[in-house]
């Protein structure tokens, strides 16, 4: 006979109790009701009642079988010869979740991603509009074009049909090769985290679920599924966890989407500390887990730790959440609780979100020249001019001869690859071009970087050379009175880059094209921070990223000055690979099953962090950018008001064009230690006429300054100075300083004041 292990027991126990507290309308022990009739009455449909209670009806109302449709989710296209997509799911779509019709709850159609309406690859793709990468978002500093850009591409998801949206991606740029960084934010938690709500809180607007991902610590895309990511859970706290909790904060997002790799050995999809822990009970998350498309490795222990929905089961080993959660939930391994808990997350959050009081419908107007435009004001914002010796630009428009070179500016700009690919209206701009299948196809959007030049100077011979012979580019260039050399590196989903430096030779192109024509400009259109081997010769470089519908528009427009550039930096660009905590990339992209592990060494000390701490001088640091106009700042004072310190100081154009700057207020503590020099404490976008002064306020975010204790999951500062400096960028450039004395605090998990 065999006996039960006491230990086990215990714990099953002791879970079924912890459910049973959390959520005691799911006693355990609670049979599942029969399958009854359509009820007469819906109460749970009565859109005066809030969220929480009308999901509790809902959900005493469902069946087993209903409770255990809502946690298993189909993929919305064929996967090979593996499985056809489901009949209900939207065409070439990312996923589908079946509704309860009996009850009136619709069923969940998902999209990708944080760039737009993305398309499942196929024969009849979607064509929807792009906006820029997200690091074209973050590079604008202003939270008001994030909730734009989101308010947009969720408008879109509503008008086909769609009411889950996979957007919302924070992961922190550890690793500036990753393959994903375009999707993401940056590498400050502070910066990210804000943009990153601000975004999701725009798609939400339009009555639509959106995510929050990837939970996390999905810092590269070689070994994805297996790598195990190892940090001190403190620092984790502090970095890339404290980006998602203020994401959270701003935009009460809907969903939570767990990650592939691995957390200091579980997968992030079964981490009972991760998810039952940090997100559930300390962030009071009331949102609903869904994991990632293949990150699903159990039953039991996934439903236990928390995961709520398994996503796209046919990326998976197993359907884990169908047959086998039936099973698990009879037998007493997941009690009943918990999978009504699951079900009940799902409802409301659907109820909280608008999705069952407006549901939706392919078919839906789209305005596409309206959203092109918001598409293209994100781009001329967030562009970064990272040099312009002589002040070369913006360019003249009684320019005489112009020479545009490589990176098929002759018909578009360069986007992203992977899930969150979004199809242009209009069709692929170049045709051809490898990877033609996953992660591919490398998509060129028809927004021509050559015909906007054109059109800006009208008057100017503009010739083009698609660059892809060095000397003949130099010809062309030497002939002209400016070049400007486009140049691409393309990375995306499953595929990070393998070096910093421009892939194709185009380092030697730039290098023989500025050889031939002091006067070289070079646009980059890459997924991330590149090396500049030709930096020293070349009087400008402007930072164009992935920038979306309209960006051949956009570029133009700051390359001529109709647009003053504003877009700083959110990430670091390293002058080497040797600078970085990992000179060489972990993992072997050949063999993606590999388990290793990625020694997370340098803690919260993320991007311009570890550069103070090492004492490394970049090539572009965090928060770089230049403008048409110049900038001054004066009057820096910081004052602690109703416990929260609060920075003023005044910002004055002192140039002669109406322009934006990005006041960065930076901290560092003089009487106690942090993971690194200092950290970005606040900032703001201003905008200036020639000779204004704007007197600036800020509240700095209290966890910002201070250390979080895991032991006992608070945040604490002790008492003492802290230097806050005023400047242009992480290196002080433009720096006025002033010292600070604050009191003791300690702040609960969640960053409020911690009762007495």
């Amino acid at each position: 006979m065999h006996r039960k292990n006491p230990t086990v027991a215990a714990a099953r126990t002791a879970l079924v109790a912890a459910i049973a507290a959390a959520f005691p309308l799911f006693a355990p022990g609670a049979s599942a009701a029969p399958e009854p009739a359509e009820p007469a009455q819906k109460p749970w449909l009565n859109p005066s009642l809030d969220a929480d209670r009308r999901a509790r009806l809902a959900v005493q109302a469902m069946t087993q079988q209903e409770k255990l449709r809502w946690v298993f989710g189909y993929f919305g296209n064929d996967l090979g010869g593996k499985s056809k997509k489901h009949p209900d799911a939207l065409h070439q779509s990312a996923g589908y979740i079946p509704g309860t019709p009996r009850l009136g709850l619709p069923a969940l159609f998902e999209t990708d991603a944080a760039q737009g309406v993305a398309s499942q690859a196929g024969p009849n793709v979607r064509e929807r509009t792009a906006l820029p990468s997200g690091l074209m978002t973050a590079s604008t500093w202003d939270p008001k074009v994030a909730y734009a850009g989101g308010a947009m591409i969720g408008s879109e998801a509503r008008a086909s049909g769609f009411n889950v949206m996979l957007a919302g991606g924070v992961n922190l740029q550890r690793e500036p090769r990753n393959g994903r960084n375009f999707e993401y934010l940056g590498e400050d938690p502070l910066l990210a985290g804000t943009m990153a709500g601000h975004a999701i809180k725009g798609v939400e607007s339009n009555k639509i679920i959106s995510t929050l991902k990837h939970f996390v610590l999905n810092g590269q895309e070689t070994g994805r599924f297996e790598l195990d990511a190892r940090i001190d859970k403190a620092a984790l706290r502090m970095s890339d966890l404290l980006a998602m909790e203020l994401a959270l904060e701003l935009s009460d997002a809907g969903s939570v989407m767990c990650a592939y790799n691995r957390l200091n050995g579980p997968y992030t999809c079964e981490d009972p500390w991760l998810l039952n822990g940090v997100l559930k009970r300390d962030w009071g998350f009331r949102g609903y887990v869904m994991s990632d498309w293949g990150a699903t490795h159990s039953t039991v222990a996934a439903a236990n730790a928390g995961l709520d929905q398994q996503s796209g089961h046919e990326f998976d080993k197993s359907p884990y959440f169908g047959g086998a959660l039936e099973e698990a939930v009879k037998t007493g391994a997941v009690p009943q609780a918990r999978l009504d808990d699951m079900a009940y997350r799902i409802v409301r959050t659907m109820f909280a979100k608008g999705v069952v009081d407006h549901p939706v419908k392919p078919g839906g107007v789209i305005d596409f020249a309206a959203n092109g435009a918001v598409s293209r004001q994100t781009a001329e914002e967030g562009m970064v001019l990272l040099k312009n010796e002589g002040r070369i630009l913006p360019l003249a428009k009684t320019v005489r001869t112009i020479a545009v070179i490589g990176g098929h500016a002759d018909v578009g700009v360069l986007s992203g690859g992977g899930s969150s690919q979004v199809y242009p209206v209009g069709g692929i701009a170049v045709k051809g071009l490898k990877p033609d299948t996953w992660p591919g196809p490398v998509v060129y959007y028809p927004s021509s970087p050559l015909r906007a030049i054109q059109a800006q100077a009208p008057n100017a011979k503009v010739v083009f050379d698609d660059g892809t012979d060095p000397a003949r580019a130099a010809r062309v260039a030497a002939g002209a009175d400016v070049a400007l050399v486009f140049a691409t590196q393309w990375i995306g989903e499953a595929n990070d880059a393998q070096t910093l430096a421009l892939p194709d030779r185009q380092d030697e192109l730039i290098g023989t094209v500025a050889g031939a024509n002091p006067r070289t400009v070079v646009v980059l259109e890459t997924g991330g921070p590149v090396t500049m081997p030709w930096l020293a010769r070349v009087p400008a470089v402007l930072q164009a990223w992935y920038p979306g519908t309209s960006g051949g528009e956009a570029i133009a427009n700051v390359l001529f000055g109709a647009v003053n550039p504003s877009g700083h930096l959110p990430a670091t660009f390293p002058a080497s690979e040797q600078q970085l905590p990992r000179p060489k990339l972990d993992g072997d992209p050949k063999v993606p099953e590999l388990q290793f592990a990625v020694d997370y060494h340098e803690g919260a000390a993320v991007g311009y962090k570890w550069f103070d701490l090492k004492g490394h001088k970049p090539l572009f640091p965090f928060g770089h950018g230049l403008s048409y106009t110049t900038f001054a700042y004066s009057a820096l004072a910081g004052q602690v008001k109703d416990g929260r310190l609060h920075v003023r100081f005044k910002v004055t154009n002192t140039g002669n064009l109406a322009g934006k700057d990005v006041p960065q207020v930076y901290a560092a503590p003089l009487s106690t230690k942090w993971e690194a020099p200092k950290r970005l404490a606040a900032w703001s976008k201003v905008a200036l006429q020639p000779g204004e002064t704007k007197e600036v306020e800020v509240a700095v975010e209290p966890r910002v300054l201070a250390m979080f204790d895991e032991k006992s999951r608070t945040w604490r500062r002790p008492q003492g100075k802290v230097r806050l400096t005023l400047a242009e960028d992480a290196a002080g450039t433009g720096a006025t300083s002033v010292t600070v004395d604050l009191p003791a605090s300690t702040l609960d998990v969640r960053g409020r004041p911690r009762a007495r």
